[in-house]
């Protein structure tokens, strides 16, 4: 008989009604769930295998409040989103009439529009912006491992530290999180016609495009190595590969340029947060990319923009710069189009979750790293932790047919985002033109055979902490002092973060199984697209806006190619 705990922080409630007086985090916060089944393969059954527990809350009419593992909350809540089957009366087998069903057909293709065919422009003044901090790319720049010895090595610290014991001890709701409408009226006085009362920054202060904390400084600067790597990474696969090259992977010139227009938004980006930093902004570095040809290219920025955009979703939200995270916003939302193109032009369903996860700092900047070879002297240098690497050594190849038949390390190499290795042409999916069975580029990709699945046997390797990394290998992997032995594994996706068992079977390996849970009842399940595991020492419930406090417990982390 085996025992599998998960416990997951589902924010499926979020929209159900609170009672006066109650938070809607006592409604958030889930309670441990366990799930016994007569055996390892048993995870067919509906709770599933390492499963969250329900989405939902049971509709009843006892909505009184009662204590789960230490915590408040309510036995259930009505839900607001009832019935969304999608079989809306009107549109079941729909079929609306038109003046002219009939196809005319197309006869005449024009070759060329014409100069006949613009309209003139009227001559207007072109007004100058500010200067960029990164010329045009005119070619390709070295690359590869850096081979010299750190003068200076680990992240920015200080002492002493607020809480010597490396953990920021929970506590209740802000006193000041009352909030609650109950009537759907104004509940105070407008302070003008139309603007209802609340907000920050809305008193009509000038806004200071300027970062105002550490927290503020040291996530901005993160931010701003990434613009770099993205940058160096684009442009530096247009200069690296012919058009033969790019169209014997399916990539057309249009869409390589396409790419190079991504290398100019990152020029853009990087400006942005420079200005935003000041003087001692971070510059541009040397970089060890681990693609040879354009499909392990893409795969890789698929994987590398991914958790780029979900590290600044894990942080934004907690800047004490509104002004800062209102420009952030605006340019992580070019990067989350980013990530959907490079899944689009690796043969990937371009969006296959309903929520995209945000992850800590030190997530990104581990798993960003590695892929740093060598930064200029002076360099500003992060506080940010590196965590040991954890690979999954049956990783999901995603240029297989049938990625069930991949093999133990199909990757190009042993860092934790490189792409996929391809495989022989009888078993690559990369140039075969038959639906549900090919991979190359295409606005959409639904594979017949998923690249995972719930109850998957989940084979892990983690790192020893003390490794060197990251730029001049002048960073150090390390874990917190608290962290006790492995017990779990950690799945961030979408809204959750859910738990499964590790089964432990030597030294820095073991196994889990892919958890069976759904973000909403009889809805998206979790686990899919490219997402986020980590090794802890526990199970604790976290919800996306304090995620990393579970850090101080994470022994490893990796990615996980899910969808």
């Amino acid at each position: 008989m085996y025992r599998f705990v998960a416990t997951s922080a589902l924010l499926s409630s979020v929209a159900s009604a609170a009672p006066q007086g109650w938070s809607a985090l006592s409604i958030l916060s889930s309670a441990d769930a366990s799930y016994q089944t007569s055996g390892a393969g048993d995870y067919g059954n509906a709770g599933g295998y390492g499963t969250t527990g329900s989405a939902s809350p049971a509709m009843t009419d006892d909505a009184q409040p009662t204590t789960v593992s230490g915590t408040r909350v309510l036995k259930s809540a009505p839900s607001v989103a009832i019935d969304q089957s999608g079989n809306v009366p009107g549109y079941t087998n729909a079929d609306a009439s038109f003046a002219d069903d009939s196809v005319t057909p197309l006869t005449e293709i024009p070759t060329s529009f014409g100069m006949n065919s613009q309209i003139p422009a009227s001559h207007v003044s072109a007004d100058v912006g500010g200067s960029q901090v990164s010329s045009y790319p005119t070619g390709y720049t070295s690359h590869g491992p850096y081979s010299g010895t750190a003068t200076t090595t680990g992240a920015v610290m200080n002492t002493p530290y607020v809480y010597p014991e490396g953990t920021i001890p929970t506590g209740p709701v802000a006193a000041t999180k009352t909030y609650y409408n109950t009537n759907g009226m104004l509940q105070t006085n407008e302070p003008i016609p139309y603007t209802p009362a609340g907000g920050l920054g809305t008193n009509g202060s000038e806004p200071r495009y300027m970062v105002e904390s550490d927290f503020d400084y040291e996530s901005l600067a993160l931010g701003l190595y990434q613009e770099w790597i993205e940058l160096d990474a684009f442009n530096n696969a247009v200069a690296l590969f012919s058009e033969e090259e790019f169209l014997r992977y399916g990539l057309t010139p249009e869409d390589v340029s396409l790419i190079q227009f991504m290398g100019q938004q990152e020029q853009g980006h990087a400006t942005l947060i420079t200005n935003l930093l000041g003087e001692t902004a971070p510059v541009q570095c040397t970089y060890n990319h681990p693609f040879t040809n354009p499909r392990e290219f893409v795969d890789y920025q698929q994987i590398l923009t991914r958790w780029g955009e979900s590290g600044v979703w894990g942080f934004i939200n907690h800047l004490d710069s509104r002004e800062v995270g209102q420009l952030l916003a605006q340019s992580i939302a070019t990067e989350a189009r980013q990530e959907m193109i490079f899944r689009q032009m690796s043969g990937l369903h371009p969006m296959p979750v309903w929520f995209e996860a945000g992850i800590p700092q030190s997530w990104a900047w581990t798993f960003m790293a590695p892929y740093i070879s060598s930064c200029p002297e002076n360099q500003t240098r992060l506080a940010w932790q590196n965590f040991p690497a954890l690979h999954v050594a049956n990783q999901a190849n995603i240029n297989r047919v049938s990625p069930n038949d991949t093999a133990i390390w199909e990757r190009v190499d042993n860092r934790t985002s490189s792409p996929a290795t391809i495989p022989e042409q009888d078993d690559s999916c990369i140039n075969l033109n038959k639906t549900g069975y090919g991979c190359g580029p295409a606005i959409t990709r639904n594979r017949s055979e998923p690249l995972s699945f719930p109850g998957k046997q989940v084979l892990l390797e983690w790192d020893t902490p003390g490794k060197p990394v990251g730029p001049n290998n002048s960073y150090v992997t390390s874990v917190s002092d608290v962290a006790g032995e492995p017990a779990y594994v950690a799945w961030a996706a979408q809204l959750n973060l859910t738990y499964t068992p590790l089964t432990v079977t030597g030294p820095n390996t073991g196994y889990t199984y892919q958890p069976n849970a759904t973000v909403y009842e009889n809805g998206q399940q979790i686990v899919n697209g490219t997402m986020f595991i980590a090794v802890t020492d526990t199970d604790m419930p976290l919800t996306p806006f304090n995620l990393s406090m579970i850090n101080p417990h994470v022994l490893a982390l990796g990615v996980y190619q899910a969808g």
